[in-house]
């Protein structure tokens, strides 16, 4: 009994200089990873609201936010890794290696990354904006890393991934400070032209409408049932959904008054008796 005793005294006299010293270093950092990881939301929340106190664009300002967050959360684990003993050169050859085997994993994430930073910097469009893009059509909610939420007309929430988007077409409709509205109506063939294009151009006498370019109304074809006519007037961009909307039951109504009649496509069916 005296001698495991002994054992017991000699072992302790071993390990307890160990295990003190690495339950400090384990205790110091699991500190710091605490607070270095409170103050990396302090910090990421700062920098938001200083892009936000200089009016920079909300996208790139989440952008900016999360990709600071991301780059410092690493660092901080790295520094917290080499506090507790391990070597950070060999540990940055395993993320390195780690990296490189994710990165071939995740060949579609790099992409959106890649895509990210590219609409951040060519910037095809901002927060706030209407675009059409992937089959999608909404207003820029914000723009991550790695993808892009819209929100549609219904009020859906769209994520588009940045690299599809960075490499399709986007159609942006906020763009421009004015657009060009097309109000197109079928009259009978039988009715006057020039009384329906009277008419038509009374209706853009619109405060909204802008005088230059000038509205105008021309034969846009010659169809089955009913000449078509297209009204085309240049409105802000935030104008364009209401003017379309309100012109388009101004036609009808003011062409009916004016006895101009608007067809709907007709078929005349003969039945042939047998002998």
């Amino acid at each position: 009994m005296e001698m495991n005793v002994d054992e017991l005294v000699k072992m302790s006299e071993a390990w307890l200089p160990v295990v003190l010293e690495y339950s400090g270093k384990l205790t110091l950092a699991v500190i710091t990873l605490l607070i270095g990881w409170w103050l990396i939301g302090r910090l990421t929340a700062s920098i938001g609201r200083l892009l936000e106190a200089r009016r920079v664009d909300r996208a790139l300002s989440s952008f900016i936010g999360s990709l600071v967050s991301i780059v410092l959360r690493v660092l901080l684990l790295i520094s917290v890794a080499s506090m507790i003993g391990v070597e950070t050169t060999s540990f940055i050859a395993m993320i390195g290696a780690a990296g490189l085997a994710i990165g071939l994993a995740l060949q579609g994430s790099l992409a959106n990354f890649a895509g990210g930073v590219l609409i951040m910097l060519f910037r095809p469009f901002r927060a706030g904006d209407w675009i059409e893009a992937q089959g999608v059509s909404g207003s820029v909610d914000s723009i991550q890393i790695f993808h892009t939420t819209l929100k549609t007309a219904d009020n859906k929430v769209v994520i588009v991934p940045n690299g599809a988007l960075s490499n399709g077409h986007i159609t942006n409709f906020s763009r421009e400070p004015r657009r060009r509205a097309d109000i197109n109506i079928g009259i009978d063939y039988s009715s006057d032209i020039k009384r329906a294009r009277e008419v038509l151009l009374e209706i853009a006498q619109d405060p909204r409408v802008h005088l230059e370019p000038a509205p105008v109304v021309f034969v846009t074809g010659l169809g089955d049932s009913a000449v078509n006519l297209s009204l085309r007037v240049w409105v802000a961009t935030g104008d364009f959904w209401p003017v379309t909307f309100a012109f388009t039951e101004l036609a009808k109504e003011r062409l009916t008054e004016a006895g101009i009649g608007i067809p709907f496509p007709q078929r005349v069916v003969h039945l042939a008796k047998a002998d």
